[in-house]
């Protein structure tokens, strides 16, 4: 006869698989330990391969969905964002360049007017993913332009191929980024680097990227999903509650002065003397054992 914990564990499993994907996004669960039940991590796959995985309605209604989806799967404790690689092309064409997201879809901005971008660009899916409240990783392998350099930037932690390339090619439009990138990009580096890049709309190569704090490592290709899954598991063995709070806190930093966030990270880190987890934690520590976190 199954137990109460085994009704409930079949219940979060269940909700867990029950995956948000549609036609241009694909989502993939994977184990964080092969040895112990630690729950999953998800990598979301931005899948328009032919448009170079541009942003389109279509990709944005997704990501809100696939947040709210991270949000209410527990047993889920980290999110991978990527871009499809490009398909086989037919005989005799020229193959697709990679693109992690190569923009949003210029198609839908012709003939749109600002009251229907604004509706649009408020409260998007961009801002969604900022918002989550689990650890974020883009595994960027190509272009990451315009709307694909804002998802990066909305991310946690960026790692990229070093055949990937960054930038805000907007003005080239007679536009500015829109999804946040004329803010972020500038905590990541630096005032005089983001008007270098948003007025000149110059591309940033991989290198480049992380030699100025866009990207926090850069690698082969063939090396970059085992990077990426091998942090994402190192991140999700971790209790969650604990990351919850070290983002919260984190984030304050971009929101409030230093003398703020600094008494915001003292009473963060005072409440978690009141955790579960923190006593496991420290238990684990003295005993010379593995923390066994009840992510609480």
């Amino acid at each position: 006869m199954e137990t109460g914990d085994d009704i409930k564990k079949k219940q979060r499993f269940s909700q867990i698989m029950n995956t948000p994907e549609s036609d241009v996004m694909k989502v993939e669960l994977h184990p964080i330990s092969e040895e112990e039940d630690l729950g999953f991590f998800a990598c979301m796959t931005i899948d328009r391969p032919d448009k170079l995985n541009a942003l389109n309605a279509d990709v944005m209604a997704s990501l809100k969905a696939v947040c709210a989806w991270m949000e209410a799967s527990e047993e889920v404790r980290v999110l991978v964002v990527t871009g499809a690689q490009p398909n086989q092309p037919p005989e005799g064409k020229r193959a697709k360049p990679h693109a992690f997201v190569a923009g949003a879809d210029i198609t839908e901005f012709a003939g749109a007017g600002s009251e229907v971008i604004r509706k649009r660009f408020t409260n998007n899916a961009v801002e969604a993913l900022w918002n989550l409240n689990k650890p974020t990783i883009a595994m960027v392998d190509g272009f990451a332009l315009g709307g694909g350099c804002e998802v990066a930037c909305s991310c946690d932690i960026r790692i990229a191929s070093d055949r990937s390339t960054f930038g805000t090619p907007e003005i080239n439009l007679g536009l500015i980024p829109g999804y946040g990138a004329t803010q972020r990009l500038e905590r990541l580096v630096g005032y005089g680097k983001a008007h270098e890049m948003i007025m000149t709309g110059d591309m940033v190569p991989a290198e480049e990227a992380r030699r100025i704090g866009l990207v926090n490592h850069v690698v082969a290709p063939e090396d970059l999903q085992e990077t990426v899954f091998a942090m994402a598991k190192r991140i999700g063995s971790k209790s969650s509650h604990a990351l919850r709070v070290g983002k919260e806190t984190v984030r304050a930093a971009l929101d409030e002065g230093l003398t703020d966030g600094v008494e915001i990270e003292a009473i963060a880190f005072a409440g978690l003397f009141d955790s579960e987890d923190k006593e496991i934690g420290v238990q684990a520590f003295i005993n010379r054992t593995t923390p066994e976190w009840q992510h609480e």
